[in-house]
């Protein structure tokens, strides 16, 4: 059970109802992280702002994006974060193969693809919240200088989603359901 009410649209002065109704609009639902941060408006628009910039505005691929994501949710043992974004990744055209992966962080067969310098990149990231030079090098070859900050800034921003979600003990949404793999 989370710390905080989960807020609803009509618990909201009125002045702020557009918060929530952009967050609705946007992302389908406000989902229980949003509802949890809606105690205080301000901050949630200032969150879900950066966060609609990362998900519809970005110029990562979304593939990459979600890769992204599942290494900073498994690195964090966020498994909300993970249930959220497991179907999403797929969506986007993530394998089977690099989900299953990320899943055994520490599966002994090192992966030679493409994905693999996205992988390492998050999980410093994540660890040390540094790049080895060698890291950033190889990001900034594959995706250029944007794409790069816009990399970091992502891996930054679900970092950050892990703190709210952690802290405050935010419940999986009703639609969710834990991938049995996730530990």
């Amino acid at each position: 059970m989370a710390k905080v009410p989960y807020i609803s649209r009509d618990d909201i002065n009125s002045s702020e109802q557009n918060i929530y109704d952009k967050i609705s609009s946007s992302r389908g639902s406000v989902q229980n992280v949003f509802s949890a941060l809606l105690n205080n408006p301000p901050a949630t628009e200032a969150v879900t702002n950066l966060g609609e910039y990362i998900r519809y505005k970005s110029t990562l691929n979304p593939a990459t994006r979600e890769i992204a994501i599942l290494v900073t949710a498994k690195q964090l043992n966020n498994s909300y974060e993970w249930s959220q974004h497991e179907p999403v990744a797929k969506s986007v055209g993530v394998s089977d193969d690099i989900i299953q992966y990320i899943l055994e962080e520490n599966n002994p067969n090192k992966m030679d693809t493409k994905e693999s310098i996205f992988i390492e990149a998050t999980k410093e990231l994540v660890t040390s919240s540094r790049l080895k030079q060698k890291t950033f090098d190889s990001l900034m070859k594959s995706l250029g200088m944007k794409s790069t900050m816009d990399f970091i800034v992502t891996v930054g921003y679900y970092t950050m989603l892990d703190k709210i979600i952690s802290s405050l003990e935010i419940d999986f949404d009703k639609w969710m359901t834990k991938n049995q793999k996730f530990n």
